[in-house]
């Protein structure tokens, strides 16, 4: 092993290839301990958990770290691994290690028998998507992170599938892996582009390339692609709302909270490292069109569904676009030589990665307790959780207001560094643009608003109101494991939105890394306040609304009791004179979603069931289906099993014909090569 350092002892990234290699042997332990569950939940998935604290712990610390290299001879002899952490790995490392330690302690008490995999199998799979994802955010040449990418996507596969004796999750598992190696060509064909004929597919020498615009824009757009699909972004998001649902509850909440986020890097590594001309501004534009498009379709989508976790996962759809639309703005004013504001809206991509990354994965896993307790998915039958399950209902309170973008939680602060930046585009030398932008901040705006309706749909069809069925009285709260997995989530949920000074002055290295400034020494001169472009133009104290918050309640507490020196009288509610209220004249989630899917009629696919006169049962169902599965994808499936029927002339069991193949091969190559 080689191990270069610039200026530095090189003990972090050695720290960090330590607890991969840990990870390693947490997933060979439980392999060997195949069928023993306590063991493998209790023992080595806490283990798992400890490594990801460390993790983000040396992520944190290398933020500020000069780059540190090394070559490690794990692959072909030719070629070895390049390995590199600086700012950007060491950012996107700290926010795996830390949404790991959350997710991994709630998986030591969530895993069970009967998810359909041996534990021990489970523990692998698990463990060697994280060690994978993290060698992802470490790999400085092309093999390298090709194979560790390809190893991502297998090990999720494994972990998707776990339950694969059900048709549904079988189809969901190969829909995501047939999207991830589509993806994973583009990668590949980008990385050749990036290597510019040299045959050196080391990063470093990427870096050197002096790309012609036209190539470097090929370049651009093969990245665009092939990350966008693991990402999840229009249109090569159809297997998102497939997988997650399908997977166990913690395996999405990773699969949403980081994996996605690796995508993120991707982008992020390809568009500000290896590009070294630099992005040009109509790749920013056409980032912020389709990561607007992405952010609307997915919200509309989450309004109306009626499973939670496909809920969910139309919401990450919605979250990855608003990190393609700051990209996309990070990128135009980049290629305007404005670095500060480009690092501005850089900056609040960079928080909204480690704000979804938490508040996401602990919604998930949220879910996960609520399927476990009353095995439901169904919107439609569940309700009033919050009295059997409070530590459940009171803790994915306040995932749902980070998500909801609500201050003072960890998602209102990077929605509004993201405005902050869009109000900034005046400045720009480009017409178009000025009239364009502003616009786009509207519908962002809209998108925020549209992403807070869907967290009051979801928390208040889950825990408020009455049980929709008898059985949901018996649901048991979540376990000690599986607690102390979601308060850590959310404690950095609280934590994000209580102290964004002090992250902001944290992920500067990673903005002066990518654009060549950042927005710390102003966040520092600011004080208690966040004013990224100084307090005579905006600013925002969390701390201070916290507290104002708290005294109007303590307020309204004390009024109370001195106007009516504390009686209390108890009544049931008005119901406009009906006595007997039930469950049923509650609003359900196809009503609460009813608005939404009226007005934003043209994205979906609407089928209505109708009942027939006659019908001695008469049904009125209405389906809501993806415009696109049926008009981009259900003909190219056609197309493929017309093009597999014609191959399959080819299979006619007779020796003669192959050989007349063979023939007729021959010489149309032998004609070729004469040409």
């Amino acid at each position: 092993m080689t191990a270069l350092a610039a200026g530095s002892p090189a003990w972090p990234l050695a720290a960090v290839l330590a607890i991969v290699a840990g990870w390693l042997l947490i997933g060979v332990a439980g392999l060997l301990a195949l069928h023993r569950l306590r063991f493998v939940a209790q023992v080595l998935f806490p283990l798992g958990a400890l490594l990801g604290l460390l993790l983000g712990g040396v992520g944190a610390v290398a933020l500020a770290a000069p780059p540190m290299t090394v070559v490690l001879p794990l692959g072909l002899p030719q070629l070895p691994f390049h390995l590199r952490l600086d700012a950007l790995s060491a950012f996107f490392l700290m926010v795996l290690g830390g949404a790991t330690a959350g997710v991994s302690t709630f998986a030591a008490g969530y895993f069970r028998r009967g998810e359909g995999t041996p534990p021990g199998l489970l523990c692998l799979q698990y463990h060697v998507f994280l060690a994978s994802m993290a060698g992802v955010m470490l790999a400085d040449d092309a093999y390298a992170f090709m194979v560790l990418w390809e190893t991502m996507a297998l090990s999720s596969f494994f972990l998707v599938t776990a339950n694969h004796r059900i048709a549904e999750i079988r189809q969901a598992g190969y829909l995501y892996l047939l999207v991830a190696h589509v993806g994973a060509i583009g990668i590949l064909m980008c990385f050749g582009v990036l290597q510019a004929g040299s045959g050196d597919y080391t990063f470093d020498a990427m870096r050197a390339q002096s790309l012609a615009p036209a190539w470097a824009s090929v370049g651009f757009a093969l990245a665009l692609f092939g990350f966008g699909a693991k990402a999840g972004i229009l249109p090569l998001h159809v297997w998102l709302p497939e997988a997650h649902p399908a997977a166990p509850s913690p395996v999405s909440a990773l699969m949403s909270g980081v994996m996605l986020k690796t995508a993120i890097y991707g982008l992020l590594r390809v568009l500000f490292d290896l590009l070294a001309a630099g992005p040009q501004w109509w790749w920013g534009a056409l980032m912020l069109g389709l990561g607007l498009l992405t952010a609307l379709f997915g919200v509309v989508f989450a309004a109306v569904q009626v499973d939670m976790k496909r809920l969910l996962a139309y919401s990450s759809i919605e979250n990855i676009g608003l990190l393609l639309a700051g990209i996309g703005l990070a990128a135009v004013f980049a290629a305007y030589d404005m670095p500060a504001v480009s690092a501005l809206a850089l900056t609040a991509v960079l928080y909204h990665v480690a704000a979804h990354a938490f508040f996401k994965s602990l919604l998930f896993v949220g879910t996960g307790a609520v399927l476990h307790a009353t095995g439901e998915r169904n919107l439609g039958r569940l309700g009033g959780l919050l009295r059997p399950m409070p530590w459940v209902g009171w803790i994915m309170l306040l995932a749902v207001l980070a998500g909801a973008g609500l201050p003072p939680l960890s998602g209102f602060v990077s929605e509004w560094l993201l405005l902050q930046s869009f109000l900034f585009t005046p400045g720009l030398p480009h017409p178009v643009l000025n009239m364009l932008i502003p616009a786009v901040a509207a519908v962002i705006a809209l998108v925020a608003a549209l992403a807070g309706y869907v967290m009051v749909k979801f928390y208040g069809v889950i825990f408020v109101g009455q049980p929709r069925e008898a059985a949901l009285a018996h649901a048991h709260d979540a376990g000690r494991w599986e607690r102390a997995g979601m308060l850590w989530l959310a404690l950095a949920c609280v934590a994000l939105g209580l102290a964004p000074q002090a992250f902001v002055q944290a992920i500067d290295p990673v903005t002066q890394l990518a654009v060549g400034a950042g927005i710390g020494e102003a966040v520092a001169a600011s004080g208690w306040l966040l004013a990224p472009t100084g307090i005579e133009r905006a600013s925002y104290g969390p701390v201070v609304f916290l507290l104002g918050v708290v005294a109007c309640f303590a307020l309204a507490w004390l009024l109370v009791r001195r106007l009516y020196h504390g009686r209390t009288r108890r009544a049931p509610p008005w119901a406009c004179g009906f006595t007997q209220l039930s469950a049923r004249m509650q609003d359900t989630a196809e009503g609460f979603g009813q608005p939404i899917r009226q007005i934003f009629e043209p994205f979906f696919l609407v089928r209505r069931e109708l009942p027939r006169p006659d019908d001695a049962h008469p049904r009125y169902r209405v389906l809501v289906e993806d415009r696109f599965w049926h008009a981009l994808y259900l003909p190219i499936a056609a197309l493929v099993g017309r093009l597999a029927q014609w191959a399959g002339l080819l299979q006619q069991g007779r020796i003669g014909v192959y050989l007349t193949f063979s023939f007729v091969t021959l010489i149309a190559m032998l004609v070729l090569v004469s040409l």
